[in-house]
């Protein structure tokens, strides 16, 4: 846990994984759900994504009057557009999140502005897709940029939903970074995206789920992962009574 992969060999019999200290972990299959990652996973492991994760930070402010929210305020989806927009969202402890915006991140977990990793940013850029979007949405990207360094701008975009908001009822909260992956065409994928490869299931998009959906996409992942190794002549075990035998 909390390691990072440095190098992915794929052997006859499944996979072994170098990671930053040195340890090897060996297994018949490797599943990778590394999120903002996974398409570089991929990459190690010498398997084509065919997408790439470009990452776009999510602003969020916390509302001071929870009160002036019952319930999820959300706007009409725009399909036209990459991302939903600015909502309110009430938690299960009685706050009230506001946003999020969606403004180009300059590192795969930069959480802030000031966070920039050139390595990384000139990956998003050298892919074609990255280009792509910016011509075909760069007007809306420039309206989410002005509502990152302006929170006048983001307290207009609520008064949309909530006219009896004011600039002072806006709390920073923390960010989020969202792992959009993006086709070569500039597409951004909105489904689940899975690649299997021989011993390898690489997980490259996978939607916000609701908690009821949560189950039966883990057992599409692992019914695919139970395939991959039986290629390898890997036999589950025998089951009497509910015990392994």
């Amino acid at each position: 846990y909390g390691a990072e992969v440095t190098a992915i060999d794929r052997r006859p019999w499944g996979v072994a994984v170098r990671t930053a200290d040195g340890t090897v972990v060996r297994a018949r299959v490797l599943v990778n759900c590394a999120g903002l990652h996974c398409d570089r996973v991929a990459r190690l492991a010498g398997d084509d994504p065919g997408m790439r994760i470009v990452p776009f930070r999510g602003e969020y402010y916390e509302l001071a009057r929870p009160e002036l929210v019952r319930g999820l305020v959300y706007p009409v989806p725009d399909p036209a557009f990459p991302f939903l927009g600015v909502h309110l969202t009430r938690g299960h402890d009685g706050g009230v999140h506001v946003g999020p915006n969606a403004v180009p991140a300059l590192a795969r977990e930069g959480y802030g502005w000031p966070v920039v990793r050139p390595r990384e940013l000139a990956d998003t850029l050298a892919w074609p897709g990255t280009w792509r979007i910016a011509r075909r949405h760069w007007r809306y990207g420039a309206g989410e940029v002005h509502r990152s360094l302006s929170k006048h701008a983001f307290t207009q975009a609520v008064r949309r939903l909530l006219p009896e908001v004011t600039e002072a009822d806006l709390r920073p909260a923390p960010a989020g970074v969202r792992a959009q992956a993006v086709l070569r065409d500039g597409t951004l994928v909105d489904d689940f995206l899975i690649r299997e490869a021989p011993h390898t299931v690489h997980v490259l998009n996978a939607p916000s789920p609701a908690a009821t959906a949560s189950l039966p996409i883990g057992r599409e992942v692992a019914r695919r992962a139970l395939l991959r190794a039986r290629e390898t002549g890997w036999r589950p075990p025998a089951v009497e009574s509910g015990h392994c035998v």
